[in-house]
C-alpha cells in the first residue's frame, strides 16, 4: 500500500503543476460563450420580448416614447443565469452575449446594475422613478 504512495509521490515530484497562473495569464474563453449582456437600440422596436422570456427577470426595459424609439434597458447581471433566452428570442439581434467580457465579479452591487439607453433618457428616468 505505501510503495504505491511513493510511487504517486515521486512521479509527481518531477511534473510541472497543472494549475494556470489566473489571473496573471488569461486563456481566451470558448466560442459562443455567454458573458456580459449587451444591447443596442438600432433596430428595437420595443416589443419587450426579452422581458417575457427572461426566467431570471433581470431585464427591465422602460418605454419613454416608442414612435421615436426612445427606450432605456435596465439589466441586472446579478440576477441573470445567462442561458441566453434573450439573445435567442430577440428578432432583431440587439441582444449579445459577449464571450469576452465575463469576468463580472465586483463586490458592489450596484456594479450589476447596468443601463443602456440614450444619456437624456437615462436621466429623464431616474428623475421620474425618483418621485420628482
Amino acid at each position: 500500500m505505501r510503495i504505491g504512495l511513493f510511487k504517486d509521490l515521486a512521479r509527481s515530484a518531477f511534473r510541472r503543476p497543472v494549475t494556470e497562473r489566473y489571473p496573471f495569464e488569461k486563456r481566451p474563453a470558448p466560442q459562443n460563450y455567454r458573458g456580459k449582456l449587451h444591447w443596442t437600440a438600432e433596430g428595437c422596436t420595443g416589443c419587450n420580448l426579452c422581458v417575457k422570456d427572461c426566467p431570471a427577470e433581470a431585464i427591465d426595459f422602460f418605454t419613454l416614447d416608442k414612435a421615436n424609439k426612445r427606450f432605456v434597458f435596465r439589466y441586472h447581471a446579478d440576477r441573470c443565469t445567462y442561458c441566453g433566452q434573450c439573445a435567442f428570442n430577440c428578432r432583431f439581434n440587439c441582444i449579445t452575449l459577449d464571450d469576452e467580457e465575463w469576468e463580472l465579479a465586483s463586490g458592489d452591487r450596484d456594479d450589476f446594475v447596468v443601463t443602456y439607453g440614450r444619456p437624456e433618457d437615462i436621466a429623464r428616468l431616474d428623475i421620474v422613478g425618483a418621485g420628482l
